[in-house]
């Protein structure tokens, strides 16, 4: 329960496409068990993760420095919003809360990346209830969890992975 020096903590990378920032996972290092905590920062016409929500978490997001945009909403309509230092942002579990970060100008929502732009940095808080189903709107797929909620460790997991939306069998198959 000592306090953890965030200058201490090594950064991850993530740099997929037009899906690139780096992360320090501040709750993990602190000992945290039911609230993850992750420092991000994203590159000038970047985007975080991809949009999604939670069926089991909540998150919040506090901008720290830098600017950009918010997409929020549910699975088929949604608002973009601009994002400054001093934002908070509560993302309830449900649909109503997909959401995802992109360091560009609320207009042009990383459609036209905008390398010159400072770093956007913020801080994302989650509970970490565990199973949880996040699902992702724009690529109708859905990620599993079980063992540990999304943000935690990983080699704690017994289920998970990312499958179509609309994969589904019935229930008696492959039973005797």
């Amino acid at each position: 329960m000592e306090p953890v020096d965030e200058d201490s903590l090594e950064w991850s990378e993530t740099d997929r496409g037009a899906t690139a920032f780096r992360r320090k996972q501040l709750g993990r290092a602190a000992g945290g068990e039911q609230l993850g905590a992750s420092l991000y920062e994203l590159p000038g016409g970047a985007r975080s993760w991809p949009y999604h929500y939670h069926t089991g978490n909540e998150e919040a997001i506090y901008v720290l420095s830098g600017e950009g945009t918010l997409r929020v909403g549910g699975e088929d309509e949604w608002t973009r919003y601009q994002l400054t230092a001093g934002d908070y942002v509560a993302l309830p579990a449900g649909a109503e809360s997909a959401h995802q970060v992109t360091n560009a100008d609320v207009d042009a929502a990383g459609d036209d990346p905008d390398d010159d732009r400072p770093p956007l940095r913020y801080l994302a808080v989650s509970t970490m209830n565990d199973p949880d189903v996040t699902v992702y709107p724009d690529s109708e797929k859905l990620g599993l969890f079980a063992g540990a909620a999304p943000g935690g460790d990983s080699s704690e997991r017994v289920v998970d992975g990312y499958y179509p939306r609309d994969a589904a069998v019935d229930y008696w198959e492959g039973e005797e």
